[in-house]
């Protein structure tokens, strides 16, 4: 069959029929989905390949907190019902990542400057509401994986995934002007007005040099896909 674009124009495949739509309102109402609910907050920001800083996104966070040192978050191109699931990202304490080996520590970033800065937001959602929440997350460190690469086009979630940094304050890691205009008209806000209502935010007492690896050292993460050889299926008696 030969493959369509879908809803807005996005999506490879065809259009959902009045028979799929019935079925999921349906299964809407036999189960709990409980794992999706307990997602309550939703961020906008911005994300920048590891492994080609001239490539910015706007995207939009849906967080689920699991506890005070750990946050997962379903990672969507656009907040609107066609929004694409493009990636996951993990956020936990400074606590936690001070326990990570230094390797690891290579694959996360850093949030303080994201929102003092004012690039974080929470659409919607008054300043002094969102405020205790941010306290917390200024002392976070995140990984973000992007597994479908739609600011190039791609119509389908294609290739190996791409480990995403935060912005900050270098010029390498700076969002691109046009692209936050248009994210603070679309909220009808301005991120300026946000950072001076956030100087009071402050950090961990030291963001870990391991974290934030470019900005350190000029050099991002890229994934490559090999063959491997495939272990084989243990025989059980």
């Amino acid at each position: 069959m030969a493959s369509t674009v879908g809803r807005e124009g996005k999506t490879a495949g065809e259009g959902m029929s009045m028979k799929e739509h019935i079925m999921e309102k349906g299964a809407e109402m036999f189960q709990s989905m409980k794992p999706i609910k307990q997602f309550s907050q939703h961020v906008c920001t911005f994300a920048l390949y590891s492994h080609d800083m001239n490539r910015q996104i706007e995207t939009h966070h849906f967080v689920h907190r699991l506890n005070e040192d750990f946050c997962q978050c379903a990672v969507y191109d656009t907040d609107n019902r066609a929004g694409r699931l493009i990636g996951v990202e993990y956020i936990i304490s400074d606590r936690l990542f001070e326990a990570l080996p230094p390797e690891e520590q290579k694959l996360w970033h850093s949030h303080l400057f994201e929102i003092k800065s004012g690039l974080w937001v929470n659409p919607r959602v008054p300043e002094a509401v969102a405020k205790p929440e941010l306290d917390k997350l200024a002392k976070t460190y995140g990984k973000f994986w992007c597994t479908w690469q739609t600011d190039r086009g791609d119509q389908l979630p294609i290739g190996e995934p791409a480990l995403m940094v935060s912005p900050q304050g270098d010029v390498a890691g700076m969002v691109k002007a046009p692209l936050l205009q248009q994210r603070d008209e679309k909220y009808g806000l301005s991120s300026t007005k946000i950072s001076d209502l956030r100087v009071d935010i402050s950090g961990p007492a030291l963001i870990n040099p391991n974290a934030d690896y470019w900005l350190r050292h000029g050099k991002g993460f890229a994934i490559d896909v090999i063959t491997a050889e495939m272990k084989k299926i243990t025989q059980f008696p």
